[in-house]
């Protein structure tokens, strides 16, 4: 059995009800949800001027491998209606796997862990939030840790 850690976001449409129904369907198609974060709120990484994020960290087990996963992540944000128009811009659903077992992995379509994770506290929050003491497998480092690193200054709260 493998364990995935994935992050959801959304900020167009009802980004509640998107991060739910790719949660409800990442269950149904890839495996057992076995840690879920609240859901958090902060403005856009990287592209300004856009509607804030909303985003979940989810732990997944699942008998698929990481290539198998990253397709139906995909074809998930496909069905709920996802464009990919501007890097780091407004979308309807994204979900990205943050990290696959202990894995370094890297092909044409994937990187594992996600090359970026340290550099966004919208991805550490929630991830600390149910998988503190993970350690980054390339870094060394924990969850907590590279939060308390982070040069990230975007505010990530809890939506209540």
């Amino acid at each position: 059995m493998n364990t995935i850690h994935i992050l959801l976001g959304a900020n167009l449409g009802n980004p509640t009800t998107q991060i739910k129904q790719a949660f409800t369907l990442l269950q149904n198609r890839i495996g057992k949800v076995i840690k879920s974060s609240a859901l958090y709120v902060s403005e856009g990484w990287g592209v300004k001027d856009q509607p804030l994020f909303y985003n979940q960290a989810l732990i997944i087990e699942t008998p698929l491998e990481k290539q198998k996963c990253l397709s139906i992540c995909q074809e998930i944000e496909m069905e709920l209606g996802r464009v990919r128009l501007v890097k780091w811009g407004a979308r309807l659903i994204d979900i990205d796997i943050i990290y696959f077992n202990e894995d370094v992995y890297e092909s044409e379509n994937l990187i594992i862990p996600h090359p970026l994770l340290q550099l966004r506290n919208f991805v550490l929050v929630p991830l600390c939030e149910i998988a503190a003491e993970y350690v980054h497998p390339v870094l060394r480092r924990s969850n907590k840790e590279l939060l308390a690193q982070s040069t990230d200054t975007l505010v990530v709260k809890k939506y209540i």
